[in-house]
């Protein structure tokens, strides 16, 4: 059976480095990463709203095709308020896909070191996400952090894996055995 996997966490908790991994364990994985859609847009950062809902309307686009193909599919995002979340579950009811949901936790101080960490990067995403950091009315890390845990509350199926800062391969065990807990749990 085709499985559907969420990794929601702040940004630098090690999403986008985790799914990567993950998608190693079954061939043909998707690992599909809406900012990187949005990037991909031309003049994106004039109109972020529009490009998120544009690019997330992709992705679940190529999410349901790939689930129908049979194949996985690893969706790391950050998210805040439910809607993606539905819209992900809806997918995967839709293809008879399994949908597995797990959150990267730390604390908000830990989220927001991290974050500043990654200042200068030259990753694309990392670059993408200090520009829409510095848009003006944006909510500081801690504050999304915040929201992201009050989401997490109104999930009960989601699996959570405290982040190791440093820990990669520690992680991604804590990871791989979320998502069999959580596949165990369906069955």
């Amino acid at each position: 059976m085709a499985r559907l996997v969420l990794i929601n966490g702040a940004p630098a908790s090690g999403k986008s480095t985790l799914a990567h991994l993950l998608a190693q364990e079954r061939a043909l994985t998707l690992v599909l990463d809406l900012d990187a859609i949005r990037g991909s847009l031309g003049r994106w950062a004039e109109d972020p709203v529009t490009a998120g809902h544009a690019a997330r309307a992709l992705g679940l686009a190529m999410a349901e095709a790939h689930l129908r193909s049979g194949w996985d599919v690893i969706v790391p995002q950050f998210l805040q308020r439910a809607e993606l979340v539905l819209a992900l579950a809806e997918v995967s009811m839709r293809t008879g896909a399994e949908f597995v949901e797990v959150a990267l936790v730390s604390d908000p101080d830990e989220a927001t070191r991290r974050f500043a960490a990654r200042a200068g990067s030259t990753d694309a995403n990392h670059r993408d996400a200090e520009l829409l950091q510095d848009v003006p009315g944006a909510e500081p890390i801690e504050v999304m952090y915040a929201a992201m845990i009050e989401l997490l509350r109104s999930r009960p199926a989601t699996r959570y894996v405290r982040t190791r800062a440093g820990d990669v391969d520690g992680t991604y065990a804590d990871l791989l055995r979320a998502v069999a807990a959580a596949r165990e749990t369906a069955e």
